[in-house]
């Protein structure tokens, strides 16, 4: 789907975007994400995504619907490393689906067609708080629970490395892949194309392994693609093309950051992706795990205790995930079985 979009309009149609998710079938975006992200550790033994869906809870455990994102980004391989350590320390099961990540997860969570998911800490605050998108705003989600805040999500701006783009405000009139509709990395792309005073561009929604295919193939100009670096899609992409990250730095990140407060500095190492051999300035949002109210507290605290119990058995964003850094940044009210763990 390809949208041309004038600035005034970006925050309506993030808006309008996100309804349509939210009221669609959750994992209609997902569906078409066929990438998988075994690369992303080197593991040639991570789980299928039918055996993600797969839960056989012991005695006494109860089936936990765990809604991630597209397999194209961190949160699915994420959750799948979660539903091993749940199902290795507690009773229960987790039955984990892709999804069309932050935004859909919220409206599973408020229907409670999901037990728990992984959301951004923006999309939770503008959820609950009933703002900031216009699908929140006097709508707010009030039932929405935090558990815990994981790691940082950097926003990455991807392009090839001969496309002249160098910097956001060469983003004018070009073909931008915003991510899936009405996921948080399409929010995020919106505020930092108005923050950087981009008029018109061409849009283009999909999943990020869909979105690197495009770069690869020149169908689009740039891609953002929100999660913690290295995404396994960029990873892929990058061993095959010459690619560029594009930097957001100086005065366009502090305006970006004054716009969007939840924003925080962010810098992707060198080498992290091949041929992207310097340090890159950009921003980021975290990644937390929410539920909703009606989960039971017992199961939220046992589920909280086996992953930060168990951090050490994590091979994914396994030096930010940790107890002690597990409130920073939380936006919203605590579920009672995670402040039981938390204390």
């Amino acid at each position: 789907m390809v949208q041309h979009i004038k600035r005034r309009r970006f925050i309506a149609a993030t808006g309008a975007a996100g309804l349509a998710t939210i009221a669609g079938c959750i994992g209609e975006d997902a569906e078409d994400d066929d990438s998988g992200n075994g690369d992303e550790n080197g593991d040639d033994d991570e789980l299928t995504e039918d055996e993600f869906e797969d839960a056989e809870p012991d005695e006494g455990g109860e089936v936990i619907v765990w809604h991630a994102g597209g397999t194209g980004g961190t949160y699915f391989p994420l959750s799948g490393e979660f539903k091993s350590i749940v199902e290795a320390n507690s009773p229960h099961g987790l039955q984990v689906q892709s999804t069309g990540a932050s935004v859909a997860n919220v409206g599973s969570l408020e229907r409670e067609e999901a037990d728990f998911a992984l959301i951004q800490n923006d999309i939770a605050y503008f959820a609950y708080n009933g703002t900031g998108i216009e699908e929140f705003e006097d709508a707010s989600v009030e039932n929405l629970r935090g558990v815990a805040t994981l790691y940082p999500e950097t926003i990455h701006i991807i392009t090839q490395a001969d496309s002249g783009i160098e910097t956001v405000e060469d983003l004018e009139g070009a073909t931008v892949n915003t991510g899936d509709l009405g996921s948080g990395t399409q929010v995020n792309a919106l505020q930092i194309l108005e923050s950087a005073g981009i008029e018109d561009f061409d849009e283009e929604n999909t999943d990020f392994a869909t979105a690197t295919d495009q770069i690869r193939d020149g169908d689009i100009d740039a891609s953002f693609i929100v999660g913690g670096a290295p995404v396994g899609a960029v990873e892929e992409l990058a061993t095959t093309e010459d690619i560029s990250l594009v930097e957001v730095s100086g005065d366009l990140r502090e305006q970006i950051k004054a716009d969007a407060e939840w924003l925080a500095d962010d810098t992707v190492a060198g080498g992290t992706y091949e041929g992207v051999d310097d340090d890159v300035e950009t921003v980021s949002v975290q990644a937390m795990i929410a539920t909703h109210e009606g989960v039971d507290e017992g199961i939220v605290e046992e589920v909280t205790e086996a992953i930060f119990e168990n951090t050490g058995d994590l091979t994914i964003e396994s030096e930010a995930i940790s107890a002690d850094s597990a409130q920073d940044g939380m936006p919203i009210d605590l579920h009672p079985g995670a402040a039981a763990y938390f204390g």
